[in-house]
C-alpha cells in the first residue's frame, strides 16, 4: 500500500494544530518537521503540540542532522515525543550537509568520511538508548559515559528508524539496519551551503536501490523505500511544466517526468507514475511538502480507494 506523509513547519499554534487534524482526517501517514537548528522551528516541540490534537498520525523530524545532534539529547526528545503521542514517534537521521549548522555551534562541517563516521556512531547510539541499553562511546566523533534513558522510556518497543540521504556507504548500511530509507534526489551541496545538484535520472535511483538491496541481502526483509517529492503540479500539460522545471533545476524534461521526486501531470498520470515507481524501485512511501497539501490529499484519497493490485 502506498502511503503519503506531509512535511511542514508551524507558523502559529492555531494553524499548526489545524494542519495536524487535517492531515489525520485526510489519511496522511505522518506529519514531519524539518530539523535545521537556527533556521526552522524545533521539530520535537512542534510535533508534541501536533500529538495533543491527533490520535493516529505518525510524528517525526525529517530528518535530524547526526552531525550536530548529540545521541542522548536526540534519543530523549524522540522518547518524550513517543510518550506524549502514545507511541507514534519516529527516529529519522541523516549525515547533514549544511555548513551553517556546524558553524553556528562553533565547529566546521567535517569531510564526507567524517560525516559518515559521525552518523554511524550517533545512529547506533540513539537506537541503543531508545531500546533501553546503556551507551559508552570514546570518540573521536562522539563521546558518552554510561548514557541511558531512565525516563521517559518510549511507549513503542522499537521506535521506527528512517535513514535519509544518498551516501553510498550509508545506503548499504541502511539496507541492513533501517526500517525506511528516504531518498531525496539530491547530490552534491552547492556553494551556497543549502542547495544541491539534482540526481533525478533513473540510473541514479537504480544505483541507490541496488545499494540498499545489497545491504539488505542477509537480512530477509529490505527496508521500505520512500521518496521526498520536491514539487507537485497537477496539470493537463505535463510536457510544458516539465520543460519549465527542467530549466529551473538544470535537468531534462525526461528526468523530470520520470523521477519519483516530482509529481506532475493529471491525477491519472501521477497515479500511473506512482505505480511505475513501485514496480521499478519498490517505492511505496512518499513525503510531500505543505504547499502540495490539497493536491496530495486528493491523490491520497484516490490511492486509498483504489482496489488492491
Amino acid at each position: 500500500m502506498v502511503t503519503v506523509s506531509l512535511q511542514a513547519q508551524p507558523k502559529d499554534a492555531r494553524s499548526w494544530t489545524a494542519l495536524a487534524r487535517r492531515c489525520e482526517a485526510a489519511g496522511f501517514d505522518a506529519l514531519l518537521a524539518a530539523d535545521h537548528p537556527g533556521a526552522a522551528a524545533s521539530p520535537f516541540v512542534a510535533l508534541a503540540a501536533a500529538a495533543s490534537v491527533t490520535e493516529r498520525l505518525g510524528l517525526g523530524s525529517y530528518v535530524s542532522n547526526a552531525g550536530v545532534r548529540e545521541p542522548l539529547l536526540l534519543a530523549s526528545d524522540v522518547a518524550t515525543l513517543d510518550v506524549v503521542s502514545g507511541g507514534r514517534a519516529r527516529l529519522a537521521l541523516g549525515a547533514g550537509h549544511t555548513p551553517a549548522e556546524w558553524e553556528m555551534l562553533g565547529s566546521s562541517r567535517p569531510d564526507v568520511a567524517g560525516r559518515v563516521r559521525r552518523f554511524l556512531a550517533v545512529a547506533q547510539a540513539c537506537r541503543a538508548l531508545l531500546a533501553g541499553e546503556e551507551v559508552t562511546l570514546d570518540g573521536p566523533e562522539v563521546y558518552a559515559r554510561a548514557a541511558r534513558l531512565d525516563g521517559p522510556r518510549p511507549v513503542q518497543t522499537r521506535v521506527p528508524f528512517t535513514f535519509g540521504g544518498g551516501n553510498s556507504t550509508l545506503l548499504r548500511w541502511a539496507g541492513e539496519h533501517a526500517d525506511v530509507v528516504a531518498l531525496a534526489g539530491l547530490g552534491r551541496t552547492l556553494a551556497d551551503g543549502h542547495s544541491h545538484e539534482i540526481r533525478w535520472r533513473g540510473e541514479d535511483v537504480d544505483r541507490q536501490v541496488e545499494l540498499i538491496e545489497r545491504g539488505a541481502a542477509g537480512r530477509g526483509t529490505a527496508p521500505a523505500r520512500e521518496a521526498l517529492v520536491q514539487l507537485v503540479e497537477v496539470t493537463d500539460d505535463a510536457q510544458a511544466a516539465a520543460h519549465r522545471i527542467a530549466e529551473q533545476v538544470g535537468g531534462t524534461e525526461e528526468e523530470v517526468l520520470s523521477a519519483p521526486y516530482v509529481w506532475i501531470g493529471t491525477e491519472d498520470e501521477i497515479l500511473a507514475a506512482i505505480a511505475r515507481h513501485e514496480r521499478r524501485w519498490g517505492i511505496t512511501r512518499y513525503v510531500v511538502r505543505e504547499p502540495a497539501l490539497e493536491a496530495a490529499g486528493r491523490l491520497l484519497a484516490r490511492l486509498r480507494s483504489a482496489p488492491p493490485a
